[in-house]
């Protein structure tokens, strides 16, 4: 074998090895990379129905119960626009209560989200930055809502007079 063709077998197998090596990374990446939607995405069919996400959003008051079996806990996650049921089998972390701020993740089941991880808020002011954004997108999206229901109202009542 000539210089010229060993050095193009070297380049090609190099070539090669680099493509293989760059399809693995980019693969466990992308099965490892988790997605974050607020419940009124999740309502909306947004999130994917066969692989976990994450929700996020506060934990809605007097939504908190333990099943029978004193491990698995049921409560409802909000985003003050849409409510989203949560069962969550193990123990929930120290900071979580209801009122709070919360991320779980897991799969979106027959109606139900069913958590395979809780994070709770870690200090009294802190929000995660994507469960806030929901949480301010949410509010926004109800006002508009008022708005365009209260408007068609009085237009309504115009047209009856």
């Amino acid at each position: 074998m000539t210089p010229r063709r060993k050095r193009a077998a070297w380049i090609i197998g190099a070539l090669i090895a680099l493509s293989l090596v760059t399809f693995f990374v980019v693969n466990a990446f992308r099965q490892n990379l988790v997605f974050f939607y607020s419940p009124t995405q999740i309502i909306a069919g947004e999130a994917p129905q066969n692989s976990a996400f994450r929700v996020g959003g506060m934990v809605a008051e007097n939504s908190l119960a333990r099943a029978a079996d004193g491990v698995t806990m049921q409560f409802i996650i909000t985003d003050t626009a849409q409510n989203i049921p949560v069962q969550y089998r193990g123990i929930l972390p120290d900071l979580f209560k209801e009122g709070k701020g919360v991320v779980a993740q897991g799969r979106w089941e027959n109606g139900t989200f069913i958590a395979s991880e809780v994070l709770a808020k870690h200090d009294e002011n802190y929000m995660p930055p994507e469960a806030q954004e929901a949480v301010n997108q949410a509010h926004i999206t109800a006002a508009n809502n008022k708005t365009h229901s209260a408007s068609q109202a009085s237009q309504h009542n115009k047209e009856a007079q």
